[in-house]
């Protein structure tokens, strides 16, 4: 027999509403506006209907609205699966339910569906705000589920406070299963086809224009925590791409054989962790030049014949990796020919009036050593300038830049002076990465961002191998020394990072950002490898998945024992009159007379008139006493209750 379905409460729909609109608000900065508009319409109106009087939405209307729905959805990404379509599916679902609330059934399904769009959330955003807000979101969720099992007429406070309460409670579960549960490796809020979309960084080409783009970005590249004190901020080179190939117009990444280059290492070494946001590419970013690479079986890392530090998969989560470097170094002196002539190449036909500077050069010294200094005090004593926002170049670039408009940014540079090396004959070569980084004295770690994006240069010398050249410190040292900020002209914009002057202000934003580095280190970089680090100093070393669950079940079980052992320990009695009542009834009981706890205490005074005569006055008093205490509202004072005790024999 089928049971009848319970109506759902009028009281019930405003928790409703609230659970729809904290689990969707947050996607309307990402989803197409036409769907916000829709859900918002959705919910204005069946908060309208509540107001009048609500009534179910008549059934065409909703298979209208859903057909149409998930057309608009099809139309707008090609697809119904996947992060972003899937997401916009169940912000469609949960106003589509809305319109055909009847039963507590109904409301049950927009419960359960909440809880699914809150885990979404961090398919976008998994800061400390969004943390913030799930937080409060299932304080939300789970006290419209409170409020459809319990009194109707509760009011919000105590529901929220009761919900409170159980969250608090599930707190230690949470924690047990945060430390102990078998941590997969890889990306956990994504799917396989759009996971990490929208990363941005430092890219295997190069042209005019693309590093210039990462200085209007304040986006965290990595961060870097050393052993000891970090390196001066002139030797603070962070290596990514080597670009060896140019067409002309664009620098391109060469395939080379993954023989490392020999390496011989001047001065002390720097040993420090990185933490690398997730790019979706190959390279690691040590500090130029690394010693020891990481050591982690799951990263595999290699360097290229070129001096290029990458993993076999794309970094796609945060990850910690280990380097030892030396800023002094002697690289690559037993090259062989085949890759130094690679370093000579240049495009026929191209540039010719660069190429015939450089000629020029060579003519008049060939030594190599004395063509770098050339080079350098050619863009010294001529009018170049360092800018963010250099003009637009014509067909042949470096001619351009070179004897025209001699405005540029550090790819300008970089690509001008190494055609230039090429040209007389030089070997050499374009390095992308980044160069310098705040310490944030509140952690100690060096903060790397976008903005910080360089090029610079590397020539091969006979006994020196690849030196390294920073053509941009001969236009604007200040870059080097002191940052972007002070190299730039004016006040030239750098993106999202305003220049703050105020003490306090650099204060509060360091303490944010080493916030937002704890979250990262211990809560979205809890990875396998973090895992195991903390359960080795909790004595579990090298645990596989069959240790961990029996672990898990362990703790768990162990909690859930304390937790039934505190909800059923003995309780102190806190009632003062049922007290002084339960002293009365231990004093009866030693006379000889049977005081069953569950009878009243008038009931048992009236018993005892047949059964103990002697007795039935001092307890016949003392029981109203205990009733005007409990029950009265001018309860008598516990000292009138104490005598009347006194008074039994």
């Amino acid at each position: 027999m089928k049971l009848p379905a319970v109506p759902l409460p009028h009281a019930s729909l405003p928790w409703l509403l609230a659970v729809a609109l904290v689990t969707t608000l947050p996607h309307g900065l990402y989803q197409p506006a036409w769907l916000s508009g829709v859900a918002g319409l959705v919910l204005l109106g069946v908060t309208w209907r509540w107001w009048r009087g609500y009534q179910v939405s008549s059934a065409w209307l909703k298979v209208l609205l859903v057909f149409a729905g998930c057309a608009g959805i099809l139309v707008q990404y090609r697809t119904l699966l996947g992060r972003d379509a899937g997401i916009a599916m169940l912000v469609l679902f949960m106003a589509m339910k809305l319109l055909e609330l009847k039963s507590r059934r109904d409301a049950i399904v927009v419960v359960i569906l909440g809880y699914f769009l809150l885990l979404t959330h961090y398919f976008h955003s998994q800061d400390i705000p969004t943390g913030l807000w799930l937080l409060a979101s299932t304080l939300v969720v789970t006290g419209a589920l409170l409020q459809l099992h319990g009194d109707p007429q509760e009011g919000p406070r105590t529901i929220l406070l009761q919900a409170g309460r159980l969250l608090l409670q599930a707190l230690p579960l949470m924690l047990l299963l945060y430390l102990l549960f078998p941590r997969v490796s890889g990306p956990l809020w994504g799917l396989p086809a759009d996971a990490h979309a929208g990363r941005t960084g430092l890219s295997n080409s190069m042209s005019p224009g693309s590093i210039s783009e990462l200085a209007l970005s304040d986006e965290i590249a990595f961060r870097a925590r050393f052993d000891g004190p970090p390196p001066p901020r002139a030797a603070r080179y962070w290596r990514g791409p080597v670009l060896n190939h140019y067409d002309g117009r664009e620098w391109k990444v060469e395939d080379f054989r993954s023989t490392p280059p020999s390496l011989e290492a001047l001065g002390a070494p720097y040993t420090y962790t990185l933490t690398l946001e997730a790019h979706k590419q190959h390279w690691l970013l040590p500090l130029d030049m690394p010693s020891r690479l990481p050591e982690s079986a799951e990263l595999k890392a290699e360097m290229t014949s070129n001096g290029l530090v990458r993993s076999k998969e794309p970094v796609t989560s945060r990850k910690n990796v280990a380097f030892t470097s030396h800023t002094r170094y002697r690289l690559g002196l037993d090259d062989p020919p085949g890759l130094l002539q690679a370093n000579l190449q240049l495009p026929p036909g191209r540039n010719p009036r660069t190429l015939a500077l450089a000629r020029s050069w060579q003519r008049e010294n060939p030594d190599p050593a004395w063509l770098v200094q050339r080079a350098l005090q050619h863009f010294r004593q001529e009018a170049f300038s360092y800018t963010l926002s250099p003009p637009l170049l014509g067909q042949e670039a470096m001619d351009d830049f070179l004897f025209r408009t001699r405005q540029g940014f550090c790819e300008h540079y970089a690509s001008a002076f190494v055609i230039l090396m090429r040209a007389a004959q030089v070997p050499a070569r374009v390095v992308t990465g980044y160069m310098g980084g705040e310490l944030n004295p509140v952690d100690n770690f060096l903060v790397v961002r976008q903005l910080d994006a360089h090029a610079w240069a590397e020539v091969w010398l006979d006994g020196q191998g690849w030196v390294r050249v920073d053509p941009t410190a001969a236009i604007s040292p200040g870059r080097v020394e002191s940052g972007l900020e002070s190299a730039l002209p004016g006040r030239e914009p750098l993106g999202g990072m305003v220049p703050v002057s105020m003490e306090w202000l650099k204060a509060m934003r360091h303490r944010w950002d080493a916030l937002n580095n704890s979250w990262n280190q211990w809560v979205l970089g809890y990875t396998p490898e973090r895992q195991r680090e903390v359960l080795s100093r909790l004595g579990l070393d090298n645990p596989d998945w069959r240790t961990l669950i029996m672990a898990l079940s362990t703790s768990v079980g162990l909690a859930l024992l304390a937790l039934a052992a505190w909800i059923f320990r003995p309780r102190r009695e806190t009632d003062p009159a049922r007290a002084i009542w339960k002293q009365a009834l231990v004093r009866l009981e030693k006379q000889g007379l049977h005081c069953p706890p569950w009878e009243s205490p008038l009931a048992l005074a009236r018993r005892l008139e047949t059964e103990a005569p002697e007795l039935a006055g001092p307890v016949q008093r003392l029981a109203r006493l205990v009733c005007a205490a409990r029950y009265e509202a001018k309860p008598p004072k516990m000292e009138a209750l104490r005598l009347a005790l006194r008074q039994l024999p």
